[in-house]
């Protein structure tokens, strides 16, 4: 019996072994169909819409009379499940609620919270004027955002005509010249200059497009990992700041920008150090964060900030000269108020003279090469019909 008894337990061992196994299996797969999208991995970075948002809000929760906890606790549960807002609302509140101030909480996500947001947000904190600063700050990040889509929508039209007309002309080069190139070569006869040139380029895309297909994918990814690089970040930002037409837009709106920036943090009561260390870090282009670094080391030696600014050649006279006006008159804040405003408007007037100035030459380029195309076809069929007439 003790043997039988023995052998049932190690059966139903085996069983439930077995059911176990079932079990995980079924488990694991039912999980597998319930992951969500991106592995189930909750979001931890907000984006700059979301930063905008959360800002304002928590800007009026705390005007309402909530605590920064309770507002922030609030904004958490707004929230949707593994959402960037959640994640990082819940971790400001419990490091408020474990004794961290705002600004130090803040610096725990710094691709969420710039290095203006968490200085800004000190600056807050000492002068107690937290709703302010917050509005302040929803005010630093609408203007920057409209100054970035004006610069998008200026440079999204060329490149989705250039983009349609690339594509218009390798689609004729695969599939329409070589049908007309059958044609001709059944007719017979000497073809015009135009169309053996439109024929050969015709016969080059066929052969050796892959390749150049290769060549230009390999250039991109190649230009993409070099324009990271200091040495490549800086002559492509330097490009940006001299290229015709792009750079009146580029350049302003960078100049407008940081002009903005900096007013906003000195009004705020940042230092004029900590100022330039942030709108070097913030500037988004390496030529004018440079500029920024070395008028920073001079500043410590007690020199002025337009004087070294003016020497590093990459900001207009115009701009460093009311910049001395400011300095001279004891209101740098107001200055740079001005200058914001002047380039702001520069910028959207460049931005109006680019579309104007785009829009007929890329007509005329798309005319160039549809009548080319449109010639050479056309004077083939003449060349036929003369042949056959006589």
């Amino acid at each position: 019996m003790g043997y039988a008894k023995k052998k049932s337990n190690k059966a139903a061992s085996a069983a439930a072994a077995s059911e176990g196994a079932a079990s995980d299996k079924k488990q694991s797969r039912q999980s597998l169909w319930q992951m969500d999208v991106g592995g189930g991995k909750s979001a931890t970075v907000m984006k700059r819409v979301e930063v905008l948002l959360f800002t304002s809000e928590l800007a009026d929760l705390i005007e309402a009379g909530m605590t920064l906890g309770q507002a922030l606790s609030a904004l958490a549960r707004q929230g949707a499940e593994k959402s960037a807002q959640k994640y990082v609302c819940q971790d400001l509140c419990d490091r408020i609620v474990r004794g961290e101030s705002f600004s130090d909480a803040c610096r725990h996500h710094p691709k969420t919270f710039p290095a203006i947001y968490s200085n800004m947000i000190r600056a807050g904190e000492a002068s107690g004027a937290m709703i302010e600063v917050l509005r302040r700050l929803v005010d630093h990040y609408e203007r920057d955002d409209n100054m970035r889509a004006k610069i998008k929508s200026a440079l999204s039209y060329p490149i989705i005509v250039l983009g349609f007309g690339i594509v218009a002309v390798v689609g004729a080069m695969v599939w329409i010249i070589p049908q007309f190139k059958n044609v001709f070569d059944k007719l017979g006869g000497a073809l015009p200059l135009p169309t053996r040139i439109l024929v050969g380029m015709s016969n080059f895309t066929l052969e050796y497009g892959w390749l150049v297909f290769i060549a230009v994918f390999l250039f991109v990814m190649w230009f993409r990992k070099w324009k990271t690089s200091d040495a490549g970040r800086r002559k492509v930002d330097g490009w940006k700041l001299k290229m015709p037409l792009i750079s009146g837009i580029v350049a302003t709106g960078a100049y407008s920008s940081l002009a903005y920036t900096m007013k906003t943090l000195l009004s705020n009561g940042v230092n004029v150090l900590q100022a330039l260390k942030i709108c070097e870090e913030v500037s988004g282009n390496a030529v004018i964060g440079d500029a920024l670094r070395n008028a920073r080391m001079k500043v410590t030696d007690g020199t002025t900030i337009s004087g070294p600014l003016s020497e590093s050649g990459a900001f207009p006279r115009m701009m460093t000269d009311m910049l001395a006006v400011g300095e001279q008159a004891g209101d740098l804040a107001g200055s740079l108020e001005h200058i914001g405003k002047r380039y702001q408007k520069d910028m959207e007037r460049n931005i109006a003279v680019f579309s104007n100035a785009l829009e007929p030459i890329l007509i005329v380029l798309i005319a160039c090469v549809v009548g080319f195309v449109a010639v050479a076809i056309l004077m083939a069929v003449n060349e036929m019909n003369s042949q056959f007439a006589a």
